[in-house]
């Protein structure tokens, strides 16, 4: 996938929605019906969608195997994916094939089961990543979760449904100082 980031499509079109479709793997989104919204989702001559937000909500998907291929097939312009919706699923880890949609805005993937605040690290390189929300995963409860987050994506203007005030930033790099020593000669398995 390119590094170019470009909008070939409006992002007001709705989104492709498979919330609340029981899926437990990726591949089955090829059959599976998208759900009708108040608008249609427009289509290619091809047939692929000209939308740029994908919704996955509420299945039980553990892992994002075949994501990649499966978009292609999904959308016209899959590297103009913005909005992924991932919440309320089994997923453990942040899946490194997110890392390859570089116009990827806003992320949501509250209500997983991410146990590793490490994981937040691998969303760094994407460009335009602006909201992203992680609660409900076990890596809430970890001390310092909000400002680990604000401090390692920088690029963030609203975390878990909350906007990122200047307040945040100068917390974030406070706590961020105060434990820079800690990763040096760290012992703390859980946050890294």
């Amino acid at each position: 996938m390119s590094r170019r980031y470009y909008m070939n499509t409006s992002v007001q079109e709705p989104p492709l929605d498979y919330s609340f479709r029981s899926i437990h793997v990726i591949p089955d989104l090829v059959s599976e019906e998208p759900r009708t919204g108040l608008r249609p989702v427009k289509h290619s001559k091809s047939g692929k969608s000209l939308t740029q937000s994908l919704w996955l909500n509420n299945n039980v998907l553990s892992d994002l195997k075949d994501f990649s291929q499966v978009v292609s097939q999904l959308l016209e312009h899959p590297e103009n994916l913005a909005w992924l919706d991932l919440s309320f699923n089994d997923l453990t880890s942040i899946d490194p094939v997110l890392m390859t949609f570089f116009n990827l805005s806003v992320l949501y993937l509250h209500g997983n089961s991410i146990h590793r605040l490490g994981e937040v690290n691998k969303l760094a390189v994407l460009p335009c990543l602006r909201s992203l929300t992680l609660h409900g995963n076990p890596i809430e409860e970890e001390k310092g979760y909000r400002q680990y987050v604000l401090c390692n994506l920088p690029r963030v203007t609203t975390f878990d449904f909350s906007g990122v005030t200047k307040a945040d930033r100068t917390t974030a790099e406070v706590w961020k100082r105060m434990n820079i020593k800690l990763k040096k000669g760290q012992n703390k398995k859980d946050i890294l």
